[in-house]
């Protein structure tokens, strides 16, 4: 019986031949200096952790999980795609049925499932960077999917317009004495009274680095 490294192996080097690649040039592609480190891999003798699934996934192009899991990762793990907006597109677009594929910047695939009218953005500013070592922490570039159908709870992180601004804001939702906040995880930054004139917009369900970060 084959071990499961054996058989992550034989995966990567099925999908490996399917693109006419041979182990140097599969190599090359992941920035892998020599091909041993890939052979190791076809031969299950070494064991493919997750960073590097993520990197042979983008060289084979295929998702990680269909190189550690095989065609059965396609049910397990079902991608959704949802539309990127710009900021000041956010609150227009939250109602049901107020966009059109074309409003978008793009649609990003994620395994998270949410609403039918949830959409992604992309973190601007270093306002929900946290200090060095806490978490969670969103730095700029990140982008979080918002779904307006979620309720919004104290401590839950939210995209809202407040104070009449027209362009919508990420930060996290506190309520105390009937008055809402919006806290940004950075100190450096002040946190916002927002008294009555708060609308929530949706709430963060999912938070990702784009693919081509990493290439």
């Amino acid at each position: 019986m084959k071990t499961m490294h054996e058989l992550i192996g034989e995966r990567i080097k099925s999908l490996r031949e399917a693109k006419g690649l041979s182990q140097v040039q599969l190599a090359k592609l992941c920035g892998w200096a020599a091909p041993s480190r890939l052979g190791n891999y076809e031969l299950g003798t070494r064991k493919v952790s997750a960073d590097d699934a993520v990197v042979l996934g983008s060289a084979l192009g295929v998702s990680p999980a269909k190189i550690m899991f095989g065609d059965e990762a396609d049910s397990v793990f079902k991608q959704y795609e949802y539309p990127l907006f710009a900021y000041v597109q956010a609150g227009p677009f939250s109602e049901v049925g107020s966009y059109t594929a074309s409003d978008a910047k793009a649609w990003v695939a994620t395994t998270k499932k949410a609403s039918e009218n949830a959409f992604w953005l992309e973190v601007k500013g270093h306002s929900m960077t946290a200090p060095q070592g806490v978490r969670p922490s969103f730095p700029e570039g990140m982008l979080i999917l918002v779904d307006p159908a979620e309720p919004v709870e104290t401590g839950d992180f939210c995209v809202a317009s407040a104070n009449g601004d027209s362009e919508a804001t990420f930060k996290k939702y506190e309520l105390d004495g009937g008055v809402s906040y919006l806290v940004p995880l950075n100190p450096a930054y002040r946190i916002l009274d927002c008294d009555h004139s708060i609308r929530i917009i949706g709430k963060v369900v999912k938070a990702q680095w784009p693919e081509e970060t990493f290439g």
